[in-house]
């Protein structure tokens, strides 16, 4: 029996010199922090310790004094651009139903076609035109308000929304400039609430707790 033990303890051994030496031995104390689920403490292929795998700090680098999530003049290059293809997305969506009902009465022929691509084109570039306009100037009016206070929060927000439905319709007169103000902030206090609404529950039922 003992024979046979020193030869498998043997044959091991000489298995672990072959593949980059024999397996280290690590107590159950080093071994009991190390989270490994479905796995052993040692992987018998890769002669790995697995307290270096522990990732204790970021998945990422950043720059020293960066950030971890995008400011407002990172945001506005993706805002200004998916804004304009929603637009020319519901524009087409839109025109293609105008030029249905307009061309109802004609028979499919290339005449009809070509109006429908007219209006399709059409209304694309208009609604591409406007929500692009939109989203510009609230990048812009939301930059220059986190400049201007230094700090980011749902202010500069409100504030944005506010600002750009104001001077959207500038040219409406003082009604249309109080109405765009209105709908800007209604739209900005949404958002607002709709971002912060998971902390908002949260606050309200731990107060509830207490």
């Amino acid at each position: 029996m003992d024979n046979n033990a020193t030869g498998s303890g043997g044959f091991k051994a000489g298995l672990g010199s072959l593949f980059g030496g024999g397996t280290p031995e690590y107590s159950n104390t080093e071994l009991a922090g190390v989270p490994l689920t479905g796995m052993s403490p040692l992987s018998p292929y890769l002669n790995v310790d697995p307290r270096y795998l522990v990732q204790d700090t970021d998945e990422f680098i950043l720059p020293t004094g960066a950030n971890k999530t995008r400011g407002r003049f990172e945001l506005a290059f993706f805002t200004i651009g998916g804004c304009c293809m929603t637009g020319a997305a519901f524009g087409s969506l839109n025109g293609f139903r105008m030029g249905i009902k307009e061309t109802r009465d004609m028979a499919w022929s290339k005449p009809r076609n070509v109006q429908i691509l007219n209006m399709v084109t059409r209304q694309g570039a208009s609604w591409a035109n406007t929500l692009g306009s939109v989203a510009l100037l609230y990048s812009i009016f939301g930059v220059a308000i986190e400049k201007a206070r230094g700090a980011e929060d749902d202010i500069n927000t409100v504030a944005a929304g506010t600002l750009t439905g104001m001077l959207f319709k500038s040219t409406s007169g003082l009604k249309g400039v109080a109405r765009g103000g209105f709908v800007g902030l209604a739209l900005s206090g949404a958002y607002a609430l709709y971002n912060n609404w998971d902390h908002l529950t949260g606050s309200s039922s731990s107060s509830r707790l207490y």
